[in-house]
């Protein structure tokens, strides 16, 4: 809490106690007042005076309060009139709490433990807080100046710790208005996020979906196209709460030379592209974070900067748009110029408009509420006194001036360009990812070894020796693989056409013989089916079933010859062909089984 300068006089019945309180929250004053003590409250200061005498509140206690001079003037009835109090000009003394201007040294020197008085009763605790004398600066602290029209100075001395969250500028009454840009450029391209703005560019549906926003001045200003120019005002309206507000400003002029009063309207400019930008990304509907907003995009609020030029405005906000807000889109900067040339256009009746919407905004928070008393209350003002001309030209150096991504200073176009130059590789990769993906999973060549292997085990001699493994499955797959083999080998021999010349008997149709399958049955099959019931069952009977001869555990390796898989009902690949006397081969009925044979 800040102690606030003030001066107590008296009369033979009244106490007048004169406070001044500047950019004091004044909606919210609390007064106590008991016997000798008198407490103030208006946030951010506080004020607590332990008098000589004693007061009374008995409904004739008054307040004023003068808002150009910041100043609280209470008068309080004495308890006792004619009385006099002594000593109100002793300010220390009456600031200080109850019961210290009677206390005890902290070290004494004592005597005996038996000399020793009776132990007083300990006073209670005293929590109140420790206040010392308002001393005006001095006037080398003065020459740095901020405000509307650079008219304030010596605020932020004594509230830098309230308003550390409201601005970006540290200690405002020590630096230099030369030394705030340089500072606010550092700021920028310390906080500037490549990943945040390059996240915003390409993926860009809720952007889009907000420029796309009509704002209240667009709709306005289509109404007013088909008007004439002196009726463009009375296309913007004013609510109660609005017009209250006007009410409550207090009449005065400002006389701003040259110089002082292009800084005002560069500044004007300022207010307006952080409100618009502000306005559309909520699409109207305000929140919490819009004070926030305004006061973060405006330099001129944000680092109390005195702008030479349009340039320099538009620059200023397009890098902090890039830096700061939830959307950092170029679009939105871009959009937000537009806007602004359509307020100025439509005249000082909305340019007022927008400033008592952010006068509204700042007013509900706290501590920003402050940034009103020091630009927003006097914008309000001042532009109803301005001429309709000086804003109507305004409005055409806004249309004028243009805004590139090379001036905003990000490198923003090589940055881009990278991103995109990722992005197309990116691309590429998932294309050949996705052709990988969707090919044949087997290579020709593959299937070419795979066949060629299969013919040359064909070939292999007949002479090869058996061998018993510890796996039937494997050797019963391979042994239907090759019989397969086999088979279509004989099919396709079957099948080759032969001329009438040839054979007189050829009926045009092909005859499949196995005649290779047949041979392989006949001469080897009892003698391989007789090895394995060896190898496995010892003795046992060799009539037993077929379907019993390959036990799970046991993995024959077929020889070099190729053969049928052993099943235990008749095969219908065992097919023996008759042969007529001509020579011609008949099909007959299927053999039994051999094992079946046996018995």
């Amino acid at each position: 809490m800040i102690t606030p300068a003030f001066e107590i006089t008296q009369d033979p019945a009244f106490l007048t106690i004169v406070i001044k309180v500047p950019y004091a929250r004044v909606s919210e004053v609390d007064v106590y007042i008991e016997g000798d003590d008198f407490k103030f409250y208006a946030k951010p200061y506080f004020l607590r005076l332990s008098l000589p005498g004693r007061i009374v509140e008995d409904g004739r206690q008054k307040a004023t309060y003068d808002v150009d001079k910041g100043v609280f003037t209470i008068c309080v009835p004495k308890e006792t009139p004619e009385q006099h109090f002594e000593g109100l000009d002793l300010l220390t003394a009456l600031l200080a709490p109850r019961g210290t201007r009677s206390c005890k040294p902290l070290v004494e020197e004592i005597g005996s433990q038996s000399e020793l008085p009776e132990e007083e009763e300990e006073e209670e605790f005293d929590w109140q807080i420790e206040q010392t004398p308002y001393e005006e600066p001095s006037a080398d602290v003065l020459h740095c100046s901020y405000g509307f029209g650079n008219s304030r100075s010596g605020v932020f001395r004594r509230l830098q710790d309230e308003l550390n969250d409201i601005i970006d500028l540290r200690d405002p009454d020590v630096t230099p208005v030369l030394e705030r840009t340089p500072k606010r450029l550092a700021a920028e391209n310390s906080k500037f996020d490549p990943d945040h703005y390059l996240a915003d560019l390409f993926e860009d549906d809720a952007i889009q979906h907000l420029l796309k926003y009509q704002p209240w001045w667009l709709v306005a200003l289509e109404e007013a196209s088909s008007a004439s120019e002196d009726s463009e005002n009375k296309k913007v309206t004013f609510s109660e709460k609005e017009k209250d507000q006007l009410r409550q400003f207090s009449n005065k002029s400002y006389l701003l030379d040259k110089k002082t009063e292009r800084v005002v309207f560069l500044g004007l400019i300022d207010l307006l592209l952080a409100y618009c930008y502000e306005i559309r990304v909520t699409e109207g509907e305000k929140n919490v974070e819009s004070a926030w907003n305004i006061r973060k995009l405006s330099g001129t609020l944000s680092w109390f900067e005195n702008y030479n030029s349009i340039k320099d405005v538009l620059v200023s906000f397009g890098r902090r748009v890039l830096c700061y807000p939830l959307y950092r889109h170029f679009s939105l900067v871009t959009k937000a110029m537009k806007d602004t040339f359509s307020l100025l256009k439509l005249g000082k009746a909305a340019v007022l408009k927008c400033l008592l919407d952010i006068h509204a905004i700042f007013q509900e928070n706290d501590p920003v509420y402050i940034l009103n008393d020091l630009y927003i209350t006097d914008y309000c003002i001042w532009i109803q006194k301005v001429k309709s001309k000086k804003v109507a030209c305004l409005s055409g150096i806004v249309q004028e001036a243009g805004l590139s991504k090379a001036d905003v200073g990000f490198e923003l176009a090589e940055l881009e360009e990278a991103a995109r130059l990722v992005q197309e590789e990116e691309e590429e990769e998932e294309d050949l990812q996705t052709a990988s993906d969707t090919g044949p999973r087997q290579p020709a060549a593959l299937l070419v070894s795979e066949t060629s292997s299969s013919d040359s085990s064909s070939e292999t001699d007949d002479d090869s020796s058996n061998s018993i493994e510890s796996e039937s499955e494997d050797s019963s797959a391979s042994l239907q693989r090759d019989t397969d083999n086999l088979y279509l080998e004989d099919v396709e021999q079957s099948q080759k056409p032969q001329s009438t010349a040839e054979n007189p008997h050829f009926s045009g149709s092909p005859t499949p013989v196995p005649s290779k399958v047949v041979e392989v049955i006949d001469e080897d099959f009892q003698e391989i089916t007789h090895s394995l019931h060896s190898s496995v069952h010892g003795q046992e009977d060799p009539a037993t079933n077929c379907a019993t001869l390959l036990p799970e555990n046991i993995t024959v390796n077929p020889p070099a010859r190729e053969y049928l898989e052993v099943t235990p009902g008749p095969n219908p690949l065992l097919i023996i062909g008759q042969s007529d006397q001509e020579g011609n081969v008949a099909l007959g009925k299927p053999e039994p089984c051999p094992t079946q044979m046996l018995n």
